[in-house]
């Protein structure tokens, strides 16, 4: 089972209620992997949302990646974190949540890439792959041949993220790549099970 291939960030914008049913329908949708978000800096509403994920996700086999702080995936006991480039170093992160939880790394440029595979995490998330308006910031889109580059140079999984959507998945998916990340499509799907499901056949 690869855990990584319908990889699931929530929004950070949307209400503890709205993420719960969410995060639930997606589950039973085909949803892999679920990675919690919270940028607002908020640690106590951080820990809530992500004990209310973690519940969810309890009868499953799904499971729970916490973004950026691993005092947060430590405090719920999550089962990895999800680090950014200007987060703690990876190498700090392992030492502090174990040899056993997954720890990914979002890789920007093709110097991070050449970096990867000699510091120890589990996975990387290549970010991003198109232009997304959940990331407004970005310097470099890798686009499918970026996509192509980056799986022909690393032997880690390859989660790709930023706007993917249902009309790029099938060429996605032809790369070979591990692992597909999306928000919009499915947090802000009218019905996020349908979404997810839909998402995982097209994937197939």
């Amino acid at each position: 089972m690869n855990p990584y291939r319908l990889y699931l960030v929530t929004d950070d914008q949307q209400d503890l209620a709205t993420l719960k049913y969410v995060v639930q329908q997606a589950i039973e949708g085909g949803v892999t992997m679920v990675q919690v978000r919270e940028k607002h800096g908020d640690v106590r509403a951080f820990i809530e949302r992500a004990k209310a994920v973690k519940t969810i996700l309890k009868q499953t086999d799904v499971p729970l990646i916490i973004n950026d702080r691993v005092d947060v995936a430590l405090a719920v006991d999550a089962d990895g974190v999800h680090l950014g480039q200007s987060d703690m170093p990876a190498s700090v992160a392992r030492a502090l949540i174990g040899p056993d939880k997954l720890l990914g790394l979002s890789i920007e440029n093709e110097q991070q890439l050449a970096e990867a595979d000699s510091l120890p995490i589990d996975y990387i998330g290549l970010s991003a792959i198109f232009a997304t308006p959940t990331k407004t910031n970005t310097k470099k889109h890798w686009g499918i041949e970026g996509l192509q580059l980056a799986l022909s140079r690393t032997s880690l999984p390859i989660v790709a993220i930023g706007g993917i959507n249902q009309d790029n998945i099938p060429q996605l998916c032809a790369t070979g790549v591990q692992g597909l990340a999306l928000v919009s499509a499915i947090c802000h799907a009218d019905d996020p099970k349908s979404a997810a499901r839909y998402l995982r056949q097209l994937m197939n």
